[in-house]
């Protein structure tokens, strides 16, 4: 089984959608069969590589109220965050700022990239890091076992960002509106960061379409006969 996942480490909801499905998957019989890909998704590809306001004063400005009403929508997402374990706390301080350098890294990661991915989540929400910060990335990507002078060149060039677009293009073409996003076998999409049941329902509902045709009885048992290219039983 096969779980693409489209987000972006700035959105709240993606993290939290990926505890929901990590506690799905840890009472999912068949998690040992699970294969888990993240694929990459700009919530805001005009947002600035320089940071220039905090996210409750982005929030504020895009959705009418100031920085007090951007504080208050954080403030509530505070709240839901904590029912799965995650402290947002810092969270109304973290910078507005681009994320494409931190999914081209992603791409580079290769098979640490759910350990990235991760440890980049943690960053913004948790620990209030710039990452769109080159510095700050090298410093996050190493931290799960890249090498720096991999990141530092993938972060000096145009490496993987046709990676990036494509992703993009692709959730576009499976009708994605926004993220999280989550498809299994490319069969069965879950949008949103939806209640584990919802990720239980799904993970079930795959496994038993993906399970290899069960034949009850004997066709040469007298009962149920069949006939073939050699003639009938």
């Amino acid at each position: 089984m096969r779980i693409e996942i489209w987000s972006d480490v700035v959105c709240p909801w993606c993290y939290i959608g990926k505890r929901r499905l990590e506690e799905a998957l840890a009472t999912f019989p068949h998690r040992d069969e699970v294969e888990i890909v993240w694929r990459s998704f700009e919530l805001d590809p005009t947002a600035p590589q320089v940071a220039t306001e905090s996210i409750a004063s982005a929030l504020g400005r895009k959705y009418g109220g100031g920085e007090a009403a951007g504080r208050q929508m954080v403030e509530q997402m505070q709240g839901v965050a904590q029912e799965v374990g995650l402290d947002f706390s810092g969270y109304p301080e973290a910078k507005r700022v681009s994320t494409v350098d931190a999914h081209r890294v992603l791409h580079a990661a290769g098979e640490l990239r759910g350990d990235l991915k991760e440890a980049l989540l943690r960053a913004y929400f948790v620990e209030v890091r710039n990452v769109a910060d080159h510095d700050e990335l090298v410093a996050i990507a190493t931290s799960v076992g890249l090498a720096e002078d991999d990141v530092r060149r993938v972060l000096g060039s145009d490496e993987h960002r046709a990676d990036v677009e494509a992703d993009v293009e692709a959730a576009r073409d499976l009708g994605a509106g926004g993220v999280p996003f989550f498809v299994i076998d490319r069969r069965f999409g879950i949008s949103g960061a939806q209640p584990v049941e919802v990720f239980t329902q799904a993970l079930e509902q795959a496994h038993a379409a993906a399970s290899p045709l069960i034949t009850v009885g004997a066709a040469d048992s007298g009962e149920g006969a069949v006939c073939g290219p050699d003639g009938c039983s």
